[in-house]
């Protein structure tokens, strides 16, 4: 029994059979036949950090023209994380994702591993990435993280175990971020006490040496006596020049010269502990006065940092940033991809261009030739 040709295949070129029915066979057999059913579940999350000011007017202009969000750093952190190495490892132990991907019913043109070839952990995150995908939203900050796979329970759990590994790097970094932040308080309460200690220490020993409290209370006290010795001197000097006058003879006279004497040899001297030597209080004063600033000083600088860990902590038990869930991982009812239909048309439609062009460039040579 012999096949024959119709009349109108015969007129057919071999450049359509190359470029339109050969090509739409193929995609046919596959479409139709080989290629496995895949099912997409989604999940969607956001991470938020509440404790974080939201821009307005130049920084929100900024923020917006490149792209950034308050919590921007933190999901691609996430992402940078639910597409990395040891984000296959978690899903894949026990091997549960390989053997979500090496199933029978699935194609062998399409299951990991064909034939053992390609069976290295690095063949498998080449592979695991062309299954995961996480795409961030820079204006609202949303994250979609699709799982495709050959079931729909496998799609959802490898979904829901992905979506849980985010949410745990997120916590981490909240931990690492918390215990960062009161460590350096602690560190800087405990470099502040040891400061204030030293400075406390110093005017102690300053003021046992010398023997002096505050040289300007004492220098104040010393004045007021003054006054008052020279107030009781001028008095006297009245006294005994009223005396010499009136009465020459009086027995006082060296009563009150030596009253006189005494007053002044006792304001020479209370000057000259308030301005004269070395030892004086105006020499005293300055070394104090630094003594003293730097102690009030170190005295602020250890309240500013128990406030600060204080603050540290009460941020450590607010968690900063974490992963809201908007839509939970789907599980699919029915599979969404391959588009059969549509891949065998487009199939077509491109081998049928294709081929109008080969046929013209080959029209085109013909004519040129002749």
């Amino acid at each position: 029994m012999t096949f024959k040709v119709p009349d109108g295949l015969k007129k057919l070129n071999g450049l359509f059979y190359i470029f339109v029915v050969i090509p739409t066979l193929i995609a046919t057999l596959y479409f139709g036949f080989l290629a496995s059913d895949v099912y997409v579940s989604e999940s969607k999350f956001v991470v938020r950090s509440p404790d974080k000011p939201t821009p307005i007017g130049l920084g929100a202009a900024i923020a917006g023209a490149a792209g950034l969000s308050s919590s921007s750093t933190e999901s691609f952190a996430a992402k940078a994380y639910v597409e990395s190495r040891d984000a296959l490892r978690s899903v894949d132990r026990n091997g549960a994702f390989r053997k979500a991907y090496e199933s029978s019913h699935i194609w062998i043109g399409e299951r990991f591993g064909t034939l053992g070839l390609t069976d290295s952990f690095e063949a498998l995150y080449k592979y695991y990435l062309t299954k995961v995908k996480v795409e961030t939203d820079v204006t609202s900050s949303i994250s979609t993280l699709t799982v495709r796979a050959y079931s729909a329970q496998d799609a959802r759990s490898i979904n829901e175990h992905i979506l849980r590994l985010a949410e745990d790097t997120i916590n981490g970094m909240n931990e690492r971020s918390r215990g960062d932040m009161v460590k350096f308080a602690l560190a800087e309460v405990q470099d502040a006490k040891q400061q204030s200690r030293q400075a406390g220490a110093a005017l102690a020993e300053f003021r046992n040496r010398r023997g002096v409290v505050d040289p300007e209370i004492q220098a104040t006290a010393k004045l007021q006596m003054i006054s008052t010795l020279q107030d009781k001197l001028i008095a006297a000097r009245t006294q005994l020049n009223q005396l010499r006058r009136f009465t020459p003879q009086n027995p006082q006279i060296p009563a009150v010269e030596e009253q006189i004497s005494t007053l002044t040899g006792e304001i020479d001297n209370q000057s000259s502990s308030l301005t004269g030597g070395s030892k004086s209080l105006a020499a005293n004063s300055a070394q104090y006065q630094r003594l003293f600033v730097e102690n009030e000083f170190t005295d602020k600088q250890l309240a500013a940092a128990l406030a600060s860990l204080q603050e540290a902590r009460n941020d450590a038990r607010r968690q900063q940033v974490y992963v809201q869930r908007i839509a939970e991982p789907s599980l699919p009812d029915a599979p969404i991809e391959p588009l059969r239909l549509r891949g065998i048309l487009a199939t077509l439609a491109l081998g049928l261009l294709a081929w109008g062009i080969a046929s013209m460039l080959v029209a085109g040579v013909k004519e040129h030739a002749q």
